[in-house]
């Protein structure tokens, strides 16, 4: 089987993913390609084909336009911390995230033995796939096409990313501004702890030269201080405009 016959058996599912990404391939060999993972390959070798070099090529693609993306939205934003929220939005696991919520692991074409070992939900493999059906995309529309592609799947998670490592990441970035500013780093205080010994819930504020800064609260200390120290930044932007 080569991959026009591929095509022709698997029109119907085809067709479907299209209307699930909501883009309608000009070449469709392009995007059965994109679902075909090495196993199947192996286990057919007259086929001699899989999604690795579109992987390849999507890889790269998401890279360029999730940081054009980033740098639009967020002109101000550090380059590090632009960087890192490029990378939780493009790793294996939000990728595979991703997949899972267009449903392609039902499209993938797998080896048996990759299939019987629930390779349609191995994160790995979706992730792969969905760089495959980027650059799928890239191939048969060109950049600008591909960009709008992924603003359309991106653009929903941005915002909740961009939270989650501000939170994770509020102590040491605290600590620099003050640092930077006044030469001093600020303190963190439990003001209170509550609830049974498995849910307990702490509450803890930030303080910097005898003021509250932030008050935070969470299952665990660490990340109570984390959302303080989230909340003091808030503070302290507030501030500065």
């Amino acid at each position: 089987m080569d991959l026009d016959a591929l095509v022709q058996a698997r029109k119907e599912p085809l067709s479907e993913l299209e209307k699930i990404l909501g883009y309608r391939f000009t070449d469709l060999r392009l995007l059965q390609l994109a679902l075909v993972h090495s196993s199947f390959s192996f286990e057919q070798p007259s086929f001699g084909r899989n999604n690795e070099t579109l992987e390849y090529l999507g890889d790269a693609v998401l890279y360029l336009a999730i940081g054009h993306l980033l740098h639009k939205r967020y002109p101000e934003m550090r380059e590090g911390d632009l960087t890192r929220l490029r990378s939780a939005l493009v790793n294996e696991t939000h990728l595979a995230q991703m997949a899972r919520d267009i449903e392609l692991g039902r499209f993938l074409c797998l080896g048996r033995g990759e299939d019987a070992s629930n390779g349609r939900n191995k994160s790995s493999i979706l992730a792969s796939a969905y760089e495959a059906l980027v650059g799928a995309v890239f191939e048969d529309a060109g950049y600008y096409l591909a960009a709008g592609f992924i603003e359309t799947f991106f653009l929903p998670a941005i915002s909740g990313k961009k939270e989650e490592l501000l939170v994770a990441d509020a102590k040491s970035r605290l600590q620099e501004v003050l640092q930077e500013k006044f030469n001093e780093g600020p303190q963190y205080h439990l003001d209170q702890e509550e609830g049974p010994s498995h849910q307990r819930l702490f509450t803890t504020s930030v303080l910097f030269r005898g003021e509250v800064l932030g008050t935070g609260q969470a299952r665990s200390k660490k990340e109570a201080e984390q959302r303080a120290a989230a909340a003091a930044l808030g503070l302290l932007g507030r501030q500065g405009e």
